[in-house]
């Protein structure tokens, strides 16, 4: 019979790992999404809009007119988010926002001439944006590919 002790895993050593940065999910996701919105904020400027207003702007030009309840779950956002990014909007002309004749409960959006005039400025950005990735170590087909694993992992969250 052998002396040997069969070496047990030291369970503090196993939890201190799974707190480290570099084996989260959540940190790459986090700094990647603050370092995308940087990229975005100097075009943005001159636009005068911020990065959630953007989003707001970009939901509208593709719907034209939507509820405030429509556009948060466009934007996984809750209403007390989108309601100041909308009255924002309203000030800077861009959007009207009225209550609906067959529920006054219900606020509707639609985009001013302002704000429909603004989408020209705008459909520049996406091929800026992309422009920045031009030449780096992350081909198109990557990025596409990864843009479809966070659309299938944003419809797993939702769902929690």
């Amino acid at each position: 019979m052998s002396n040997k002790q069969i070496e047990t895993p030291d369970v503090n050593k196993i939890s201190a790992q799974a707190l480290y940065l570099g084996n989260q999910i959540c940190f790459p996701l986090y700094a990647a999404s603050r370092l995308t919105n940087q990229l975005y904020t100097p075009l943005l400027k001159e636009m005068g809009l911020t990065y959630p207003q953007y989003l707001v702007m970009m939901v509208l030009w593709q719907y034209k007119q939507m509820t405030v309840n429509e556009i948060c779950s466009k934007l996984v956002l809750e209403t007390n988010t989108v309601t100041p990014l909308l009255k924002r909007l309203e000030q800077k002309g861009m959007i009207a926002r009225r209550r609906s004749i067959e529920d006054e409960r219900i606020v509707i959006v639609s985009l001013s001439e302002k704000g429909t005039n603004l989408r020209d400025s705008a459909l520049e950005i996406p091929s800026k944006i992309v422009a920045n990735f031009s030449g780096s170590q992350i081909s198109k087909e990557e990025m596409l590919a990864f843009k479809e694993t966070i659309w299938k992992l944003l419809g797993v969250l939702k769902t929690k």
